[in-house]
């Protein structure tokens, strides 16, 4: 079975400023369940990989961030999907921990846990920082620009060769059309 990794915030669901912080503030993004679950019919296991850093802010407790994942797991398991695991770093940005993106610990970890082989494996973000992590371990980074931050020219450019698309159905659809 063939893997794919996506970011949460800002490319299944909509992104905040001030963070999601309870199941009631998931929203997921037009069309994006629907290509998890597409992409899942199509023999692809999907894992989520995200940074997560308003548990180290105080933001919310394991126990919210659980209950985000059990809400995003029931709306898939209603449309005949799932996600097979959740990674994230609950570490703030000034911790130097090794499991933030764009550093590639939490990819790594993955692979070692799931048994993963992380060369040319798609991994779909909405920022430098998630196409990053992706190029550190030899993944296939896609952003997509549904994120807070626009995705400027002059950072996809230092980046080399990564393909950007308008949001989650648009890169599931070109992944599988390869």
């Amino acid at each position: 079975m063939r893997t794919l990794l996506l970011d949460r915030d800002g490319v299944i669901n909509q992104d905040s400023p001030d963070f999601i912080r309870t199941p009631g503030e998931f929203r997921p993004l037009p069309g994006a369940l629907e290509a998890v679950v597409r992409a899942q019919r199509a023999g692809y296991r999907v894992i989520i990989v995200s940074n997560q850093s308003g548990l180290a802010r105080g933001l919310f407790a394991m126990r919210d961030l659980n209950a985000i994942h059990r809400r995003l797991q029931d709306e898939l398991e209603r449309l005949g999907g799932r996600v097979e695991a959740f990674f994230f770093c609950p570490h703030g940005p000034d911790d130097g921990c090794d499991c933030r993106k764009p550093a590639g610990g939490l990819l790594r970890a993955l692979a070692t846990r799931l048994g993963v082989e992380l060369g040319n494996v798609p991994f779909i973000g909405d920022r430098i920082s998630d196409a990053r992590a992706a190029q550190s371990v030899g993944a296939r980074p896609l952003l997509v620009r549904t994120g807070l931050q626009p995705l400027g020219a002059a950072a996809l450019t230092a980046l080399g060769p990564v393909e950007v698309f308008d949001d989650l159905p648009a890169a599931v659809e070109a992944l599988l059309s390869c």
